[in-house]
């Protein structure tokens, strides 16, 4: 592990990874951004293991990255990191990061799972380096053209006419919608403008901005290929 940045005066500290491409580290310190959270951040180095370290391992009970430090209680998980700051750092005194109203917040946790669990072969083709990374990179195959072609029914179900928030006022699953739309956007897949609209409006927004410009590696390590399992493309 190593630092990223550390004031040594933070409240939090979020583990996260070196490549600055992990969705669900995305998801997590946009959280603390939109919280106005104090909070360093360590980089756990995946491709070499680090988070199967017992010093990072034990605390995190399940190893997996982001995870949170909060005085001593180390939590992993993106949707539970997010829960847990919603409740340690309640609205209105902080930015919610879920919808006020029960149904739309019910609705926003059933996105964010589903973008979690649904849409494989979208993420196998279109992974998270390709976003921030340039590749040539092979058309869609069959099945991850119907998951983009589903993301893309989803969205306009939801998106509203004036392509604001979901929900009327921001809430996290509008960053990680928008995170999954660009997977197709950034590397130049076609969606419907009322859609990319919304997406980059999103990521627009300065917490997600911080993340999408965060300094990374010039280049993605070969040893990166080997530990993900994603198919090494060509550089563009």
């Amino acid at each position: 592990m190593r630092r990223g940045y550390a004031s040594g005066m933070a409240d939090f500290t979020l583990y996260a990874e070196t490549l600055w491409i992990s969705p669900y580290v995305f998801s997590s310190h946009v959280a603390l951004r939109e919280k106005s959270a104090s909070f360093d951040v360590v980089e756990v180095v995946l491709i070499d293991g680090a988070n199967r370290h017992p010093d990072y391992h034990t605390p995190s009970v399940t190893g997996r990255v982001p995870s949170l430090d909060h005085g001593g209680f180390r939590l992993g998980e993106s949707s539970a990191i997010a829960e847990y700051l919603e409740e340690t750092l309640p609205p209105p005194a902080r930015v919610r990061l879920f919808p006020g109203a029960p149904h739309d917040r019910a609705r926003a946790r059933q996105i964010m799972a589903w973008l979690r669990s649904d849409l494989v072969a979208l993420r196998d083709d279109r992974s998270t380096v390709t976003m921030f990374y340039r590749f040539r990179l092979q058309p869609l195959s069959g099945q991850a053209q119907r998951d983009a072609e589903r993301l893309v029914r989803v969205a306009e179900q939801l998106v509203p006419a004036d392509n604001g928030p979901l929900f009327g006022e921001w809430s996290l699953v509008d960053a990680e919608l928008a995170f999954m739309l660009h997977r197709l956007i950034l590397n130049y897949d076609p969606v419907p403008e009322r859609v990319a609209a919304y997406a980059r409006a999103q990521w627009a927004r300065p917490s997600v901005r911080e993340f999408a410009e965060h300094a990374r590696p010039s280049t993605v390590p070969l040893s990166y290929w080997a530990y993900s399992g994603t198919p090494q493309p060509k550089v563009a």
